[in-house]
């Protein structure tokens, strides 16, 4: 399986500025928030989002200054239809996660499996720094 997860070369403030304005809800109605854990263990980070019915190529995983963005789109069903119920959402969605700590983007690595996308982080080993 292939890796998803990139460093973008866009300059942090350009796409925190793309991410405000994706998930404002009242301009973008159809942007949306899948459920996301994030949680660490003794190595790494861990990211994961529920997101039923996608593919590993519908995500853009963006490392940058130590914040995770995820965006991506879940295709809405074809053809017209009246809900009765209407929980599971469709569209664009963009998650930005603030890391607790350094990590090596190096060996990043990102799956989807079973509805789940989940991103492991493994944390940056310290810097030895010399004293003169």
């Amino acid at each position: 399986m292939r890796t998803i997860i990139r460093t973008s070369r866009q300059a942090p403030l350009e796409v925190r500025g793309e991410v405000v304005h994706a998930v404002t809800w009242h301009v973008r109605p159809t942007t949306w928030s899948p459920p996301t854990d994030v949680y660490e263990t003794e190595t790494e980070y861990v990211v994961r989002l529920e997101v039923a019915g996608m593919r590993e190529e519908d995500f853009e995983v963006v490392l940058e200054n130590n914040v995770l963005f995820i965006a991506g789109v879940r295709q809405d069903l074809p053809g017209r239809r009246a809900y009765h119920q209407m929980e599971i959402r469709f569209g664009k969605f963009v998650n930005s996660i603030d890391l607790p700590g350094a990590v090596d983007p190096d060996v990043a690595a990102a799956q989807y499996s079973q509805g789940f996308l989940t991103v492991h982080l493994p944390r940056a080993k310290p810097q030895n720094v010399s004293r003169e």
